[in-house]
């Protein structure tokens, strides 16, 4: 695959952004689900009584003008009565204003049960998701970017709905009925005035927003790189360290850092021009409305209190619309990350069990590759008609040299993923037509790199199987021989292993890879080249321990030292996806091939470095 120019990044976010410009209704359609669940009616009753208290908060601040331009009115007459009913207008006007807080207030205590479990079931949606896709495009993915996606989605959900919800549908509200009321109490003049006045403002945040979103997008994309970079970094710290690269990555990061920087400089300049537009639209409007009372006060038509109405409703109508330009960019963005999520919904699962497929029964433990033909890509195959068979119960080790596909082997014994042609059989049966989560309950693995999971031993132990018991737990320890460093540790099964497992040694970590795989069970047992990474001490212990579990099971041992398998019943020598050898360790040296060549060489080696120690 060519990388990624400057140019060709620019027009695949050019071409990301216009198709998520023109999905924003499909993806809020697919949304409303989420929001309004079909099994769960106490969640949709809450919607119901937040709309409720939305149109009771509306009712009060629509009335509130009336309140002041009596008061006002009121005050500019002499006499008893009328004093006292300017004092009950603005006391009833202050306890207006708190009703319509109070209303605000329960309409969010009713509803955020509603957005946070809209959130999470989305959220589970897409890490489920996650979980069901293939290898291959975790391989192909930034971990960074991905969780990226999915954090912006998730937080995006909530602040969208109460945007569309509570300010967008208040307000289409407010102006309806704040045109009828300019209509009956000023006439015609004043609604034309107002609606132009709106219009343009909509216009105004709505072409400046467009703009705006394409810095943000670019600002997005620019900050998930930032991510990237600095969480692949940091994952590989101990590479950092071993080759002194902690500059160029501190310059790799940094020019991500400063490229973000720039566009959110950018971004927020833009902001500023928004708001000086959108105060300049708003203030004609409040000149011109405020000197149209004025005059017609001069006139005769209008009281004093009519100018303070005028005022109060412009000021409530537009301070929603004040936030026009936030709640724009907010729901767009928001329908921009959410449609990125959806994409991580709506990708391919590669790998996918039939309809109806029957879960793997082995009573057998066998493993048959028939005539498996695999590449990664299209036009470089890996395995060209691979068939083998390993009998239950059996040892059987695959060897070769490097980029022969014996990894491979594993991972489509795995079913990460599916071969090109042929079949792989279990007990006869075809993976392809067996759930995958039977399949990989069959088998267990200890890797080369046993990666664990940053909490204690115990935790990575028990992980083996769902309800594993502190009783099997430690009994696998004793299985794999790290019992007794478990015990001599302040913490026990308590402690911690770090970031993937790097507080412990490389065998250490092995020992509790191996203690995994007990707790599970399996009838078949896959060894991927599992000592290839350890000091010849640690892999001798290590090997015994491997043969103490293997003990009736089936086993298939993918190695690159050969002096580790050696004692296998069947040992498979696999050149450029072939099989070109078959037979024990004897008959292979016998044959004076691939085998017995690969062995010399070893032993060979084996002997110069013995000499250089002496």
């Amino acid at each position: 695959m060519p990388p990624e120019t400057a140019d060709t990044a620019a027009n695949t976010a050019k071409d990301r952004s216009a198709a998520q410009r023109h999905d924003g209704w499909r993806t809020l359609q697919r949304f409303l689900p989420y929001l309004w669940p079909a099994d769960n009616p106490a969640l949709r009753w809450r919607i119901v009584v937040a709309c409720l208290f939305i149109l009771a908060s509306t009712a009060v601040q629509l009335y509130l003008p009336y309140l002041l331009k009596w008061a006002v009115d009121a005050m500019n007459m002499s006499g008893p009565r009328l004093g006292m009913l300017a004092m009950w207008t603005v006391l009833g006007y202050a306890a207006g204003r708190f009703a319509g807080v109070a209303f605000d207030n329960l309409r969010n205590i009713v509803f955020e049960r509603v957005g946070q479990d809209a959130t999470r079931a989305l959220a589970e949606h897409v890490f489920a998701q996650l979980h069901r896709l293939s290898l291959r495009f975790h391989l192909a993915r930034r971990t960074g970017e991905v969780t990226k996606t999915i954090e912006r989605g998730t937080k995006s959900i909530d602040t969208m709905l109460y945007f569309m919800l509570f300010n967008i549908a208040p307000t289409i509200l407010q102006l309806i009925v704040v045109a009828v009321i300019f209509w009956i109490s000023f006439g015609w003049g004043l609604v034309a005035a107002t609606a132009v006045a709106v219009a343009a403002y909509i216009w105004v945040t709505r072409t400046i927003t467009e703009w705006r979103t394409h810095l943000r997008e670019r600002m997005n994309r620019l900050d998930g790189q930032a991510l990237s970079r600095a969480v692949d970094s940091l994952l590989n710290y101990e590479t950092v360290k071993y080759f002194g690269a902690e500059k160029r990555e501190e310059a790799r990061y940094g020019q991500a850092a400063r490229a973000y920087a720039e566009a959110a400089v950018a971004s927020e300049n833009s902001l500023g021009l928004l708001n000086i537009a959108q105060a300049l639209v708003v203030n004609l409007l409040m000149a011109g409305a405020l000197a149209y009372t004025v005059w017609g006060w001069w006139r005769g038509q209008f009281t004093a209190g009519q100018l303070v109405f005028v005022q109060t409703y412009l000021t409530q109508l537009f301070r929603p619309l004040d936030m026009l330009g936030m709640v724009y960019r907010t729901i767009r963005q928001g329908l921009i990350d959410m449609a990125e999520m959806f994409r991580l919904i709506d990708t391919h699962v590669e790998v996918a069990d039939k309809p109806g497929a029957p879960a793997l029964v082995v009573r057998h433990p066998s493993v048959t590759f028939d005539n498996v033909v695999f590449g990664y890509d299209p036009d470089r195959t890996i395995l060209h008609g691979l068939s083998f068979e390993v009998p239950a119960g059996s040892r059987v080790a695959i060897v070769g040299p490097s980029g022969a596909g014996k990894s491979t082997i594993a991972r489509l014994l795995f079913r990460f993923y599916d071969p090109l042609s042929g079949r792989i059989l279990i007990d006869g049966q075809d993976i392809a037509t067996v759930t995958q989560a039977s399949l990989r309950a069959a088998i267990g693995i200890v890797p080369q790199d046993s990666v664990l999971f940053n909490d204690t031993i115990g935790y990575n132990i028990a992980y083996g199987r769902e309800g594993a018991g502190a009783a099997e737990v430690e009994a696998a320890a004793r299985g794999a021989a790290i019992a007794d460093f478990i015990a001599r540790l302040p913490q026990g099964l308590d402690t911690e292993v770090g970031e993937r497992g790097l507080k412990l040694s490389g065998g250490e970590k092995q020992r509790v890879a191996i203690a995994r795989t007990l707790v599970k069970n399996p009838p078949i047992l896959l060894f991927d080249e599992a000592t290839s990474a350890l000091d010849t001490r640690t892999e001798q212990d290590i090997l015994g321990t491997l043969r103490d579990v293997a003990t009736n099971r089936t086993t298939l041992s993918i190695a690159h030292r050969l002096s580790t398998i050696a004692d296998s019943d069947t040992i498979l020598v696999i050149e450029q996806g072939r099989l070109v050898e078959q037979g024990n360790h004897i008959d292979l040296l016998r044959r004076a091939g691939l085998y017995a060549e690969m062995w010399a060489r070893q032993a060979a080696e084996s002997e110069e470095l013995g000499e250089a120690a002496e």
